[in-house]
């Protein structure tokens, strides 16, 4: 027992001793009380007022709206800088706040609200609000795309904004290899071009790039797109769809894709045999924009070459509250609130506000650097080669190119393409020939270049190798017996020189025609003038030569 209470007594000084040193250290750590005046020199920082709570480096303090409505109320001069910047600052929270809660249901009582506001102004932020929505929720994108193509019909410059950010933004994930870039920016470009506000030609172009070399990320890539917009491209554009799944079948059998991917081939095609029954290119809830009120942007890859980011960031406008009015004016009209013809013609002229005039001065510029490099003239002529591949037959493709709205001279460009994607084939198709008479029948500015054409083919016709020589003669003979363009055309012609041209086209014509007809149209008193080089009656020694020319190749009758 005493050894017990010993140790517990020297436990408990222990103890004692241990809390005395504890505090001593507490006693030398304790900072020294500052003085009075030093204090009261320290005042607490006063909160940022008007247009400094917006600017700061974190991007400006949270403002409620009913504050923001409040500062807004106070200030009298409402073309200020201060006025303009909280006005753009409740533009943003505003279209944010539409757009986040926009689905099936309510899609259209938000479209009403969102014209409520300025997206003229703010059409920067507008597209920026679309396309992050669009990328955090993927599963609403044929949402978003219906948005976009209501708002098109009466801002085209807003949904061309949005579609150009997503070419660009495609392109450069593309660039850099990330797959959830490219899967989001493709997705909502295939649902633009199922809601007709993308041309079905961008669409032929992101499949083609992705599909031209191909990895397992860019055909998992391209199988969501199709899968997405297959259905609307099989009604458009039939044959370059086919050629697309000509291409993923290639891939598929060469095998040099991860199992996974080919086995999403397979499905690619098991979808495509059902009609994309699971996949519908608009729902019927969405389906809110007649076809002919929509305003189509055939914007390629190459053309999407400026985002326009400086539209996301506030700037001063000098007359600000002139095109408040205007856009008020315009407002109404849209809404159904304005009543006459006079304030329809007054409201469409209000959209040109200074913001419109500069964009326009831009592209003014722009197009004059373009012309000077051509590469205008490239971006035609690629839209019209795949516009004809994509083509079923000559009616469809003909009625395609003449909505493409060719400038003046732009039609030369057009009959050469025509011509030259006719020259690249294996062999002579029918279809070149149909397309080329029906824009003949169709407008008499296409018959010149056609006979122009001739003329200069006819002068080259020594570089053309066998299998386009054949094709342009066989061309060239179907617009004659077609009457599409002149007989007047043979007056350069001369037997002794390109043979093999004359050959082909007179034999092709009197298939058409038939040697009688053929002999007749020879014949006629008003062309003679016009065979004199090819019928020569004033030299005994080319007369001759044409007989036996005529007569070897298998049409003596003509002689």
């Amino acid at each position: 027992m005493k050894g017990r209470n010993d140790g517990d007594q020297n436990a408990g000084e222990k103890e004692r001793v241990k809390k005395k040193e504890v505090k001593k250290v507490q006693e030398t750590n304790e900072p020294e009380p500052k003085e009075e005046s030093e204090l009261s020199t320290k005042k607490p920082k006063p909160a940022a007022v008007g247009v400094e709570a917006f600017t700061g480096r974190t991007g400006g303090a949270y403002i409620p709206p009913a504050r923001l409505r409040a500062m807004q109320a106070k200030i009298t001069d409402k073309s200020s800088v201060e006025f303009q910047r909280i006005s753009w600052e409740a533009l943003k929270k505003s279209i944010n706040g539409l757009i986040n809660k926009v689905n099936v249901g309510n899609i259209e009582n938000i479209v009403r609200e969102l014209f409520q506001e300025n997206i003229v102004r703010g059409r920067g932020l507008m597209a920026r609000s679309i396309i992050q929505a669009q990328a955090a929720s993927p599963t609403f994108t044929h949402v978003y795309a219906a948005l976009v193509s209501i708002v098109n019909t009466k801002f085209p410059q807003n949904g061309e904004l949005i579609l150009r950010r997503l070419i660009i933004q495609f392109r450069r994930g593309y660039k850099r290899n990330d797959k959830n870039i490219c899967l989001s920016s493709t997705r909502f470009i295939a649902h633009l071009v199922n809601q007709q506000v993308a041309h079905e030609v961008l669409a032929l172009e992101v499949l083609t790039l992705l599909l031209e070399t191909p990895t397992d990320d860019s055909v998992e890539v391209s199988i969501g797109f199709l899968k997405e917009c297959g259905q609307k491209l099989t009604d458009v554009s039939p044959r370059g769809i086919n050629a697309i799944f000509e291409r993923l079948r290639n891939i598929l059998h060469e095998g040099q894709i991860d199992i996974r991917v080919q086995y999403m081939c397979e499905v690619m095609f098991a979808v495509r045999k059902d009609h994309f029954k699971d996949f519908p290119a608009v729902m019927e809830d969405l389906d809110l924009v007649e076809e002919e009120d929509q305003f189509t942007h055939l914007l390629t890859l190459e053309d999407a070459v400026n985002g326009e980011d400086i539209l996301n960031v506030f700037k001063p406008d000098p007359a600000f509250e002139e095109n408040e009015e205007k856009y008020k004016i315009l407002k109404k009209e849209i809404l159904g609130e304005g009543s006459s013809d006079e304030e329809d013609g007054s409201g469409s002229g209000s959209g040109s506000d200074s913001e419109e005039e500069e964009s326009e001065e831009d592209e003014e510029a722009k197009q004059k650097i373009i012309d000077q490099t051509e590469t205008n003239m490239v971006a035609l002529r690629r839209t019209i080669y795949l516009t004809i591949q994509s083509s079923l037959d000559f009616e469809e493709c003909a009625h395609k190119l003449l909505k493409m709205d060719l400038k003046p001279g732009q039609e030369v460009e057009l009959c050469n393409m025509i011509l030259d994607c006719c020259g690249q084939m294996r062999t002579y198709e029918k279809f070149f020939g149909l397309l080329a008479g029906r824009f003949c029948m169709i407008d008499k500015k296409y018959v010149e270049p056609f006979q122009v054409m001739f003329k200069e083919q006819y002068d080259t016709i020594h570089r053309l190798e066998t299998n386009k020589l054949r094709n342009v003669a066989k061309f060239f003979a179907h617009l004659l017996h077609t009457d599409s363009i002149s007989w007047a055309v043979s007056k350069g012609l001369q037997t002794p020189a390109s043979r093999i041209f004359i050959k082909i086209l007179f034999q092709e014509l009197s298939e058409y025609l038939g040697l009688p007809k053929l002999n007749e149209r020879l014949k006629d008193p008003t062309l003679q003038e016009y065979y004199a080089g090819l019928l020569p009656r004033d030299n005994p020694r080319d007369t001759r030569f044409a007989i036996n020319f005529f007569t070897t190749i298998g049409l003596g009758g003509l002689t």
